[in-house]
């Protein structure tokens, strides 16, 4: 059975990686909108969906796994380690006496517990004397009313601002109180009025581009990594990272190069300067960039289009850059020699470039229903996408320390 897992990343007010909720579903015929008690039991949980390896898909941050109320009252939550796991309690549950009784055993163990989409209905009341974290939905009531609700609840509830899809959104929930953020704010820019895209930043995605060119100047290229300390610190403790399992420490930079070969090199330097890119504002951003990158790629592979993968890359690394820097995407792309068909993908949403994007997109918001078409649109197999986007995490994951 495939488990189709997505991770959708919860915020602090920096902006930095608080968990991940874990969205997933067990096929994509037959479409659960979260965890459904009929389809994904308890089995499914503990050993289909933990054989997949949570510590691969949570990058070593927390996560938020949404329970149904047997699987609660069943205490199926215990099967998860209780310092890495947030116990989400979906909004159609109520807090009836068996309930509320498995949440008490679950704190006892150490669980944190959060409700999921909360309407500050009365009938709801007896749930914040158990939980830690109140989920209210922004798109669910007018801001007004949120506003005048959450002054009613418990100072020691830790609020999370759910659906954010704008930077105004996120900045007046931070007025509210609220301390934990999620949605797809972050992934759109802050465009500031007349503010021009830096010429450092232009310097860095012109190199970018020439690595990702077909034929690139490898000499030229191990030159300038040789001459800049960061870069070749960055590489080496890339291949001697966990991710290669090598035995013997490589140490010098043209071993490192050689290792690597043209197609990986490509990848690390346009991940190295993505990540410069996005060091000043939400460093997410280039993580999620490097997870579409090489999603996109992989993609790419098992619909078997000649002269294609270089582009994805390109196209999923490309994809948040107009949020990265704060500026459109038309923009941008005006002073960048990329093909296009990148352009008609990156500013237009067209081509058979775009259509690759939009399965990563969909896959990372947990939107199967749209995953499930563009597979179809593209007559590929969605029974490939769970270890490609598991793939992908862990890669883009493994640059995190370097």
């Amino acid at each position: 059975m495939n488990i189709y897992v997505a991770r959708q990343p919860i915020f602090d007010k920096k902006r930095q990686v608080f968990a991940y909720e874990l969205l997933f579903r067990d096929s994509m015929e037959n479409y659960m909108p979260q965890v459904d008690g009929d389809s994904a039991t308890s089995s499914v949980l503990s050993s289909s969906f933990l054989n997949m390896g949570l510590d691969s898909l949570s990058g070593g941050k927390t996560v938020f796994i949404n329970f149904t109320r047997k699987l609660i009252v069943d205490l199926i939550p215990l099967m998860f380690p209780s310092k890495d796991t947030i116990v989400e309690i979906l909004e159609t549950i109520q807090p009836e006496e068996d309930v509320i009784a498995a949440c008490h055993i679950l704190r006892k163990n150490g669980f944190r517990l959060a409700l999921d989409d909360y309407v500050f209905e009365p009938a709801m009341k007896d749930f914040l004397n158990v939980v830690d974290i109140v989920k209210v939905d922004f798109m669910a009531a007018p801001m007004d009313e949120i506003r005048e609700k959450v002054k009613d609840l418990p100072r020691k509830i830790t609020l999370l601002a759910e659906k954010i899809e704008t930077w105004e959104e996120f900045r007046d929930a931070i007025a509210m109180g609220f301390t934990l953020f999620q949605g797809y704010f972050f992934c759109k820019p802050e465009i500031v009025k007349g503010r021009e895209v830096p010429a450092g930043s232009m310097t860095l995605l012109e190199i970018m581009k020439e690595v990702n060119n077909l034929e690139i100047d490898f000499e030229r290229i191990t030159s300038r990594i040789t001459r800049d300390v960061s870069i070749s610190y960055k590489l080496l403790r890339y291949i001697n990272s966990a991710f290669f399992k090598r035995i013997q420490e490589i140490s010098t930079i043209k071993n490192a190069l050689i290792y690597l070969g043209q197609n990986e090199l490509r990848r690390f330097i346009s991940v190295i300067i993505m990540a410069n890119l996005a060091s000043s504002g939400t460093p997410e951003l280039a993580i999620a960039s490097c997870v579409r990158g090489r999603f996109c790629e992989l993609v790419g592979d098992r619909m078997a289009k000649p002269g294609m993968n270089q582009d994805l890359f390109t196209l999923g690394l490309f994809s948040l850059i107009d949020a990265i820097l704060d500026q459109p995407m038309e923009r941008i792309m005006e002073n960048l020699p990329l093909s296009e068909s990148l352009k008609d993908a990156l500013v237009c949403e067209k081509g058979p470039l775009a259509d690759i994007l939009k399965v990563s997109v969909c896959f990372e918001k947990g939107d199967w229903d749209n995953v499930a078409a563009q597979c179809r649109k593209l007559n590929l197999d969605a029974g490939c996408l769970p270890g490609l986007y598991k793939d992908s995490v862990e890669w883009a994951d493994a640059l995190r320390s370097i």
